[in-house]
Parts: structure tokens; sequence; C-alpha cells
């Protein structure tokens, strides 16, 4: 069984980590978490980058995920969709949740609300996680 202090220590050398992504609360149908919005995950206006609201809402639903595995099992995403709506400045923290859609036996899909600091809606992310035999 994860829970949030190995969750978070798992991932503190891994890309999350590096991102600065930090869990606030983790379940089996839902996940929130917290990431700084630094100079270097930004583009040159100084607002979050694309990619960084997709690999922080991709990390979210694969903790969701992981919470879900059976033994010997892993899981890797499969499809992932975006809408932006709106920016976050640098120096700032977004808050992401993501919600568990559906939970099968061999895919799970996930949505993730990411809020800037005045609780805007600011990116949507769908995703779906597929669930893997882990290697022998």
């Amino acid at each position: 069984m994860h829970d949030l202090d190995s969750l978070q220590q798992m991932m503190a050398p891994l890309f999350p980590g590096l991102m600065g992504v930090r869990l606030v609360s983790v379940a089996p149908d839902r996940v929130v978490a917290e990431m700084p919005v630094r100079p270097n995950l930004c583009t040159a206006g100084g607002i979050l980058h694309g990619g960084a609201y997709m690999a922080f809402a991709d990390h979210l639903g694969a903790v969701g995920t992981v919470l879900n595995l059976g033994p010997g099992k892993r899981t890797t995403t499969t499809d992932s969709s975006t809408k932006f709506i709106a920016g976050a400045k640098v120096g700032s923290t977004v808050t992401g949740e993501s919600l568990a859609l559906h939970r099968g036996r061999t895919t799970l899909v996930w949505q993730t609300m990411i809020r800037n600091a005045e609780g805007k809606l600011c990116a949507v992310v769908t995703q779906t996680q597929l669930v893997l035999d882990a290697p022998a």
C-alpha cells in the first residue's frame, strides 16, 4: 500500500520531484497536489508553460492509478487531452485535483483540473492510464 509520504519520497528524485510537485492528499479516486510556478517552468512571458501543466496533470493521474494497482502491475499513459483556459504567473503556486472518471480492470481515466493561486481554472487534462503486467 502506498501512502502520501512514501509516494512523495518515491517521486523526489524523478521528474515530478524536479518540477517541485508536492502531494497534498491521495486516495484511489482523487489526488490533490501543488506545484510552484518557477521561472524554469515558464514561457518567456513568465507564465507556466503548457508542457508543465501537462506533466503535472499526468503525474497526478499516474499516482491515482498506482493507488489502484494490484500486485505485479504497473501503468503507463496511453493518451492525454489538454484544454488551456488561463495562465499562472511565475512566483505563484498551482493546485491540481485529479478525479477518477473510470477505474476498470485494464484502464483508468482521470480528469485533472489545475487552478492558479486565485482559484481560477487554468487547464483541464483528461488522460487514460493502461494497466500492464510488471516485468518479471
